[in-house]
Parts: structure tokens; sequence; C-alpha cells
């Protein structure tokens, strides 16, 4: 094992909360303490260590990822600074102090498991997601199995996707992502209204993914996935005073956290969750 060190401050309980939240992953397998990833064929352990996190195998090809799964990216210096200035921020982040929210490894393990997640329960899209992974996944470790690589979805029948739990829509839609010709590295590249504009161009890619595309692979700081359920509900109970807001009304809300909507979306998210706003 070698140590990494994270930018200060890092929560690694509260970051690293999501992987535990809607039960297993086996893309990225908390067990006993401990976050295990396939990268580049090989198992990753990413566990809690004094001043940082102990990462084994800790090199060039590992760490970028490492700090992706436990959102090392985001500027919460920055974001501190301005939630100081709003009421209801101020004492959500003192609470949440360290949170920083984990951003998927790869684009298109992003857009796959957005559409597993539509319409249905996280937890259920969680064990669909499972399950593609035990049927297609690719280099398998002691716990954690790789994420299906783009190639391989794009051969699979729909058929069998279906069999997994899609419907035969969202199977429809997870091969044709894998087919199509739309480059998704080259996103990182443009500014948000382009990416949304190519991803939602494909069947079964609308507003909601895009939105949490640009929030949890792009880190966007203006991301605002203001047609998220659960978004709505975090919003209403914060800042609704008891009244269920419309998803108009969130997206509306958006600009009063220029420019960190990102950020104020995950702490609402994580707040809401944890009922600090009762």
């Amino acid at each position: 094992m070698a140590l990494l060190r994270l930018p200060d401050p890092y929560d690694f309980e509260l970051s690293t909360g999501r992987y535990r939240a809607f039960g297993p992953d086996l893309a990225n397998l908390w067990r006993d303490g401990a976050l295990y990833r396939i990268v580049d064929g090989r198992e990753v352990r990413i566990a809690e260590a004094p001043g940082g996190v102990d990462v084994d195998p800790l090199d060039t090809r590992t760490e970028p990822v490492v700090r992706r799964l436990l959102g090392a990216p985001f500027d919460l210096d920055a974001f501190y600074r301005f939630a100081a200035t709003d009421l209801i921020l101020a004492p959500l982040v003192t609470r949440l102090r360290g949170l920083r929210p984990p951003l998927a490894a790869t684009p298109f393990e992003t857009l796959v498991t957005s559409i597993t997640a539509q319409q249905v329960s996280l937890r259920a899209a969680f064990a669909i997601r499972n399950r593609l992974i035990e049927r297609f996944g690719g280099a398998r470790g002691r716990h954690a199995v790789a994420f299906p690589e783009r190639e391989t979805l794009a051969n699979a029948p729909e058929d069998d996707l279906y069999e997994l739990g899609f419907s035969r829509r969202k199977a429809a839609y997870v091969v044709g992502l894998a087919r199509s010709e739309l480059d998704l590295d080259s996103l990182e590249a443009l500014p948000d209204d382009e990416v949304k504009n190519r991803l939602t161009a494909l069947p079964g890619l609308g507003e909601w993914t895009a939105d949490w595309f640009l929030a949890r692979y792009l880190a966007r700081p203006h991301a605002w996935p203001a047609g998220d359920l659960g978004l709505r509900k975090a919003v209403s109970a914060f800042y609704g005073d008891g009244v269920m807001l419309t998803t108009d009304e969130v997206r509306a809300s958006g600009p009063r956290f220029e420019p960190h909507q990102n950020l104020t979306a995950h702490y609402l998210l994580t707040g809401f969750q944890t009922a600090l706003w009762k």
C-alpha cells in the first residue's frame, strides 16, 4: 500500500457514502471499510488512512482513477466561501464539511448507469447494474469486477439485457449507445450546452441523464439536475417551506447558487438523505 494525499478538507466516510447507500456495486465494491475497483485489469484497494488514503497498488495509472472515485477534483474552498453567505447552506456545509462527491470513472459507464436508473428506484437500478456487470464484465479481482467495455455491449443481444432486468426500451438504449458514433471522450472539451446537445441527440438520453453526466462525470460547476426527483425533494425541504416545488421552480432556483450549482446539489441531496433539514 501507498499513501495518497487528498485535498483538505476531506471526509472519507461522507465522501464514500454513495458506494454503500443503495446496496453492493460490483464495479465499485465496498467491503470491510475499503473500496475496490478494477483499473487496467488490476484490482485496486482504497482505504482510509491518516493524511489521506491507502491505495494498493498506487501508480500513475491508478492514481487519476482513485482521485475521481473520491471526488478530489472539486474545489471545496471556493464553495464553502460562497455557502457562508447563504443562511441554509452555511450550517449545512459545516455539518457536512469534507464531503467530496464521487465522480464516475468513465463516460460510458456513467451513461449506462443513468439509463439503468431511469424511472426505477436506485436499489433496483443497482441490482440490474450488478447483473449486467456479472454477465458482461471484464477483469475480475477478489472482490470487484470491471464494468463492461463499450465494445462488449455493442455486440450484446438486446434480449440478453432484457433477461437481466432491463426493459425492452432500455436494452435498446444501452446497445444503441454502445454502437453509436459519438466520441464520449471528446465531450470533456466541449461547453455544457454542447455536451447536452450531443447526448440528448441519442435515443434514451434525455436532459436528466445529460445533467447528471455533467455533474457526476465532468464535474461541471454549473450542473443542476433540476428534473431529478431527489433534488426536487431536497430543494423543497430546504427552501420550499414545506411545499413540493415543481421541476421548473427548481430549475429557476439554480442561478441562486451560481457558480456552485453542482456542489450545492450534492450537499442538499446528502443533507436531505441524512435528515439535516429537520
